[in-house]
């Protein structure tokens, strides 16, 4: 069990770092990060309907971090409940 904990944290600190990246590439109103930057914010460098993908991409990598967010946690409070057992039975054969 604490192997695919470690697992799953590897993945949502890969999946956190796209899911970064594909919001700063994002034009929006303001222009994105090439706007902040001094760049040309009205065009975008990978074609005009680049904004409508790297929306739909943005929204299921979220998803994803979420899901794995969730089992993550789920994996974390049964390892704990299973680390409580082991105390509590432990401590009642020392009497």
């Amino acid at each position: 069990m604490f192997f695919l904990i470690v697992v799953l944290n590897l993945a949502l600190f890969i999946l956190s770092a796209l899911l970064i990246l594909l919001v700063l590439i994002q034009r929006g109103k303001g222009g994105g990060l090439a706007g902040a930057l001094g760049g040309i914010g009205g065009s975008s460098p990978f074609g005009s309907r680049a904004g409508d993908t790297f929306t739909r991409v943005t929204i299921y990598v979220a998803l994803l971090w979420f899901f794995l967010i969730m089992l993550q946690v789920r994996f974390i409070q049964s390892e704990a409940m299973r680390g409580q057992e082991g105390t509590i039975a432990g401590a009642g054969t020392r009497e």
